[in-house]
C-alpha cells in the first residue's frame, strides 16, 4: 500500500521550548508529515520537571531550567484555555525566537509569541504562577512515562511505539528526512531494542 492511500497516524511529539535538540526534532519531524502519512501532534514536557531534586547539576544548568520553567507554564496554560491545537503555533513562535532569534524568555518575548499565535497576551501571567503545574505534570509524564526517566526531550510516541529522539543536527530535509523516519519506526518497533548512540560533534544547525 503506498502512503497517498495509506490512512494518516498521529506522531505524538514531546518538548521543552527550552531545547534546542527537541526543536531540531521538531523541524525534521514537520518535514516528516510532508512526505509520509503522519500528523504531527505536540504536546509539552518539562526539563525543569524532569530534573527537579537533582542537586548535583551545575548551577548555571539550574539557572536555566529555572528560567525555562515559565513558558512551559505558559503553553499548558494556552492549551487548558483555548485547546490542544494552540500547543504548536505557540511553540513555534516561542522556539523560533528562542532558537533562532537567540532571545530569552522574558515577559516581553513571551507575549510576542503568543501575539505570533493568535492568543492573548494575558497568558504570560501563567509564567510566574504554580497554577498550571499539576496540568504541567501530566503533559510531562504522558510522554516520560512512556520510555523512562533516564532520557530528556524530544520524545516521539506513534502506532504503539515510542521513544527518545531522534537527536539530530542539522534537520534532514526531504527524501533524507522520510527515510530516516522509517529507520527509526523499524528499531522502535523491535522488541528489546533499547539504546543506539553515538557522541555528539556539532552543536545544532539550524538553518
Amino acid at each position: 500500500m503506498t502512503d497517498s492511500v495509506r490512512e494518516r497516524v498521529a506522531a505524538d511529539l514531546w518538548v521543552d521550548p527550552l531545547c534546542p535538540w527537541a526543536w531540531m526534532t521538531s523541524r525534521w519531524l514537520l518535514e516528516v508529515e510532508k512526505l509520509r502519512p503522519i500528523d504531527v501532534r505536540f504536546h509539552v514536557m518539562s526539563l525543569s520537571v524532569l530534573n527537579e531534586g537533582r542537586e548535583e547539576l551545575p548551577e548555571r544548568y539550574k539557572e536555566m531550567l529555572g528560567r525555562g520553567l515559565g513558558p512551559v507554564r505558559v503553553l499548558i496554560a494556552a492549551q487548558q484555555q483555548h485547546g490542544d491545537e494552540v500547543v504548536r503555533p505557540l511553540y513555534e513562535a516561542l522556539g523560533t525566537r528562542r532558537h533562532l532569534g537567540k532571545e530569552e524568555f522574558s515577559r516581553e518575548v513571551i507575549e510576542a509569541a503568543l501575539t505570533e499565535a493568535g492568543l492573548p497576551t494575558s497568558l504570560a501571567d501563567a509564567a510566574g504562577t504554580d497554577a498550571y503545574d499539576e496540568a504541567l505534570k501530566e503533559s510531562h509524564h504522558a510522554g516520560m512515562d512512556q520510555v523512562g526517566m533516564d532520557v530528556g526531550t524530544p520524545v516521539i510516541a506513534t502506532e504503539g511505539v515510542a521513544f527518545f529522539g531522534p537527536v539530530v543536527s542539522p534537520a534532514p530535509k526531504g527524501e533524507a528526512a522520510a527515510k530516516l523516519w522509517d529507520g527509526v519506526l523499524l528499531v522502535a518497533g523491535t522488541d528489546g531494542f533499547f539504546e543506539l548512540k553515538r557522541t555528539r560533534t556539532r552543536e545544532p544547525i539550524f538553518d
